[in-house]
């Protein structure tokens, strides 16, 4: 054999012997790497569930504070609507008996004012004369206007309170 044969055959074993060390190591490499991207994808998927599990947690309870609200606010919407309910039917009662001349509103007179020219006398009692002061009736119409605008006032003031306790509900930090 000659020389040159022995060298080509040489340096073909080389390549080959390199080749071969080159395909082992990225082999190597290729199980490493993928030992590392399986580990790392494991440990991605595991914060992905504790990412979903907490905000899944957080959604539960966001729900129940938001239901515990709705159900505070029902039970006050309840409580105003009530309160509502029977200042009308107050108001309603006391119409009728103006109406039907039950009861008589008056109003107190000045006893000093003497250009007003109204001399009702104090109503005598059985004993003697009472020194209460000076009162007039009211006509019934104007009496039964004067309930209606303390009507109104009052399902105003009732409506009032409970916007407040709506706002002091919402606005309160839990």
């Amino acid at each position: 054999m000659k020389p040159a044969q022995k060298l080509a055959g040489l340096v073909v074993l080389i390549l080959v012997l390199v080749v071969s060390a080159v395909g082992v190591t990225w082999q190597v490499q290729d199980w490493r790497y993928d030992g590392k991207l399986a580990k790392q994808a494991g440990q991605f998927q595991a914060d992905l569930n504790a990412i979903g599990n907490a905000a899944n947690a957080q959604a539960r309870a966001e729900q129940d504070k938001r239901l515990a609200t709705e159900q505070q606010l029902a039970a006050s919407d309840q409580q105003h609507t009530k309160e509502l309910f029977d200042a009308q039917r107050n108001q309603a009662l006391l119409r009728d008996r103006l109406a039907t001349a039950d009861v008589r509103l008056s109003v107190l007179l000045d006893a000093a004012d003497s250009v007003s020219g109204c001399d009702v006398p104090a109503a005598p009692g059985a004993v003697g004369v009472v020194h209460a002061a000076r009162r007039a009736q009211l006509d019934t119409a104007h009496a039964q206007r004067i309930i209606a605008i303390t009507d109104a006032g009052d399902q105003g003031l009732i409506a009032l309170r409970a916007c407040q306790a709506y706002l002091k509900e919402v606005s309160t930090p839990k």
